[in-house]
C-alpha cells in the first residue's frame, strides 16, 4: 500500500490578503485584488495595474535586520510558512514538533528580480566594486525555502522546484514523492513570487501577454471571456504542510484535505504558446486520475489555469473535453486568476488552496468578470458569484513557459477511510 499524504496546515500571502482566512472570504466575495501599481512608477508602460499584496508587514514573523536581506518573494514564502506551520500545530517548541524531520520544497519561477534590476543599475552606474555581497542569495530561486528551513530549523529535506507557473504544483508533487519513498514524513510545499517590478511589467508587456485594460483594472482578468486581452500579473506565496497520514493520525493533526494524486507531463510544443489541442494537459490530468485511483466521474471541480489569454484558455477547454469526456458537462470549472492575477510561479500553490477550501466548505470560487463567454471555451465556469455545492473531489491545473503542466488532485478528508 502506498502511503496516504494529507494537508494539515495552509499559509497564504495573496492579493485577496493575508492569511488563508482572508484569501478565502476574497474569492467567496468574488473581490478583485487587481488596483493601479504601487511597487514603482509605471507610466511608461503599458500596463499600469497588477494585482499586488497589499498592507505587508513582515516584521511580525521576521526581524527587520534579517528582512532586509530578504527579497519580497522570500519575505512571502516565511510569512506563509510561518502561518502554515502553525495551523498544522508544528510551530517550533510545539509538542510533536521535529525539525530535523521536517522537510522544504517551495519554488519561485522567478525569483529576485528587483534586486537583480537594481544591482544591475548599481553596476553600470557605480561600477563592480559596488554590488552588494547580499546580491546573489537574495536573488536565487531557491533561497525562499533555504531561508524557511534557517528561520524555523528544519533539517529534512530543503530545495527549490522551478517551472515557471507551474512551480508551486511540481513543488506539491515532488513533496508528495518524498514523502511517499520515506524520506521525509511532513514537507512544507508551494511557490512564492513577487516580479510586480520594472522587468517583470516590462518583459511581459513585451511579449503582448498583459492586459492593458488601464481604464478598469478589476475587470482586466477575465478567463474565458470573449473580450479577454492577457493576464493580469500578481505575486503572493502559498505554503501547504504535507504530511503522511499515519504520522498526522499518530499525533492528533486535524487534517484538511487528502492529496489524492499528482501528475505532470511537457507540451514538447512551444517556449510560451500552450500545445492548441492542450495535448500535454491531457496527459496531465490523466496522470493525476491514474495517480489517484479517481475515475473521471469523481472530479466534482476543476480550479483551471485559465489565465485569461487568447490561446490558453481555449486549449485548456478542449483538454478538459477531452479527458473528461460527457463528464466535462457535469463539471464545475472556474479560474481564481480572476481574482487573484497570475501570481506565476505562486499561482498553482494558491489554487491548490482554493481547492483544498473548495471542499472544505462545499463552495465553487467563482470566475469573475465573466461578461461575453467565448464560444471557443464552452464549460460551466462558475460565472461572477460563488456557488454552493458540494465538493468532494477538487482537481487544479498548472501549465507553465516551456511546456511544464502540472496537475494535482484534492478530496475531503473522510472521502476514503482515514
Amino acid at each position: 500500500m502506498r502511503k496516504r499524504i494529507v494537508v494539515t496546515g495552509i499559509g497564504v500571502v495573496s492579493p485577496l490578503g493575508i492569511g488563508r482566512k482572508a484569501f478565502w472570504e476574497g474569492i467567496c466575495a468574488g473581490a478583485s485584488g487587481a488596483g493601479p501599481i504601487t511597487l514603482f512608477d509605471p507610466e511608461a508602460y503599458a500596463t499600469k495595474f497588477a494585482c499586488e499584496v497589499k498592507n505587508f508587514n513582515p516584521s511580525p514573523v521576521i526581524d527587520p535586520k534579517e528582512s532586509r536581506r530578504m527579497e519580497r518573494f522570500t519575505q512571502f514564502a516565511i510569512v506563509a510558512a510561518h502561518e502554515a506551520l502553525h495551523d498544522a500545530s508544528l510551530a517550533p517548541g510545539s509538542d510533536g514538533f521535529k525539525p530535523e524531520d521536517i522537510g522544504v520544497t517551495i519554488g519561485s519561477g522567478i525569483g529576485g528580480m528587483h534586486v537583480f534590476e537594481e544591482q544591475c543599475k548599481i553596476l553600470f552606474e557605480r561600477g563592480p566594486r559596488k554590488i552588494s555581497p547580499f546580491f546573489v542569495p537574495m536573488m536565487i530561486p531557491d533561497i525562499a525555502a533555504g531561508q524557511i528551513s534557517i528561520t524555523f530549523g528544519l533539517g529534512g529535506p530543503n530545495f527549490a522546484v522551478v517551472s515557471a507557473c507551474s512551480t508551486g504544483g511540481h513543488s506539491i508533487h515532488v513533496a508528495m514523492r518524498l514523502i511517499q519513498s520515506g524520506e521525509a514524513d511532513v514537507i512544507l510545499a508551494g511557490g512564492t513570487e513577487a516580479a510586480v517590478n520594472h522587468m517583470g511589467v516590462g518583459g511581459f508587456n513585451a511579449l503582448k501577454a498583459l492586459s492593458t485594460r488601464n481604464d478598469e483594472p478589476q475587470r482586466a482578468s477575465r478567463p474565458f471571456d470573449r473580450d479577454r486581452d492577457g493576464f493580469v500579473i500578481g505575486e503572493g506565496a502559498g505554503i501547504l504542510v504535507l504530511e503522511e497520514l499515519e504520522h498526522a493520525k499518530a499525533r492528533g493533526a486535524r487534517i484538511h484535505a487528502e492529496l489524492l494524486g499528482s501528475g505532470a507531463s511537457a507540451d514538447a510544443y512551444h517556449i510560451t504558446a500552450p500545445h492548441p489541442q492542450g495535448e500535454g494537459a491531457i496527459r496531465s490530468m490523466r496522470a493525476a486520475l491514474r495517480d489517484a485511483g479517481v475515475d473521471k466521474e469523481e472530479i466534482d471541480y476543476i480550479n483551471a489555469h485559465g489565465t485569461s489569454t487568447d490561446v490558453g484558455d481555449p486549449a485548456e477547454t478542449r483538454a478538459i473535453r477531452v479527458v473528461f469526456e460527457s463528464h466535462a458537462d457535469r463539471l464545475a470549472v472556474s479560474s481564481t486568476k480572476s481574482m487573484t492575477g497570475h501570481c506565476l510561479g505562486a499561482a498553482a500553490a494558491l489554487e491548490a488552496i482554493a481547492c483544498i477550501m473548495a471542499t472544505q466548505h462545499d463552495l465553487l470560487p467563482p470566475t469573475i468578470n465573466l461578461e461575453n463567454q467565448d464560444p471557443e471555451c464552452d464549460l460551466y465556469y462558475v460565472p461572477n458569484k460563488a456557488e454552493p455545492r458540494r465538493v468532494d473531489v477538487a482537481l487544479s491545473n498548472a501549465f507553465g513557459f516551456g511546456g511544464h503542466n502540472s496537475t494535482l488532485i484534492f478530496a475531503k478528508p473522510d472521502y476514503r477511510k482515514m
